[in-house]
């Protein structure tokens, strides 16, 4: 029996992934609206997705809820950079020096399983409910996948490469700036694309369950203590949130791939 060659499938194009993607969103946006018109679902609890939307658009001209959007991005987008600038070179002292790591471990593995929604309260009895409260719990929340991916890349980088450099008498540091970290790139943006979503969910939970000042989270919290509850409210401010999450995570895919086409590249030859 002759052996055949079978070429690789094609990856399909963005013009396609995206056209799939919004072939699910419609059929999601279907069925919710066919539930909510048929009476298969309360319509006090689960609101038609053509009124969702209208409502969503709606509040896009409302200036309170812009404040609210825009004080959510800016404890989102604070929180998300100053992790960054945490987690990557503590990843990469911990990921280059074993010592420090395994006197830190214990501690690291302590931390890093307790809910950051669990430390809402201490939080905001420490450092108070505003800004500050919201961005310190985005920190910690968004330090883990950077921090894991930072030092997870360090352990695949290439160590002839690393012993090049050394045989040319570069230290500890120029190897780790010339090589290590350019190599970890890939995997530091992964992180900090997880992080972002952590850092999103973090940021409206938060805002909801302090209920004061302003940003989506309190949005929402007002709507739903509301007599009736503004189901509709709820739902559009969930809609903006999650339409917000999936364009950072998209802007990320596309700078990932743009940045770092070497890396897909070794990837689809491993596979």
């Amino acid at each position: 029996m002759s052996a055949q060659t079978l070429s690789p499938a094609r990856p399909a194009s963005p013009a396609t992934r995206w056209s799939r993607r919004a072939a699910g969103a419609l059929a999601f946006a279907a069925l919710i609206e066919l539930l909510s018109r048929t009476g298969l679902a309360d319509r006090e609890f689960l609101p038609p997705a053509s009124e969702i939307v209208t409502r969503a658009v709606t509040l896009l001209a409302d200036s309170a809820f812009q404040a609210h959007a825009l004080t959510s991005a800016l404890a989102w987008a604070i929180g998300l950079c100053l992790a960054a600038v945490l987690a990557v070179p503590l990843g990469l002292l911990l990921g280059s020096v074993p010592i420090i790591d395994a006197a830190t471990r214990s501690v690291v593995e302590f931390l890093r399983p307790i809910p950051s929604v669990a430390l809402i309260p201490l939080v905001a009895l420490v450092i108070g409910t505003g800004l500050q409260h919201r961005v310190a719990l985005v920190v910690y929340a968004s330090l883990w996948p950077i921090l894991y991916n930072t030092m997870y890349g360090l352990r695949g980088v290439d160590p002839l490469a690393k012993e090049s450099l050394r045989s040319y008498g570069f230290g500890r540091l120029a190897v780790l700036l010339r090589v290590s970290l350019p190599s970890s790139a890939p995997f530091i943006l992964t992180g900090v694309r997880l992080a972002a979503g952590v850092a999103l969910i973090l940021t409206v939970s938060t805002e909801i369950v302090a209920g004061r000042g302003e940003g989506i989270g309190v949005f929402i919290f007002f709507a739903g203590i509301a007599v009736p509850a503004r189901m509709t409210d709820i739902l559009a401010g969930v809609f903006w949130v999650g339409l917000f999450g999936v364009a950072v995570n998209a802007l990320l895919v596309w700078v990932e791939r743009r940045a770092f086409r070497w890396h897909h590249e070794q990837l689809g030859e491993r596979a």
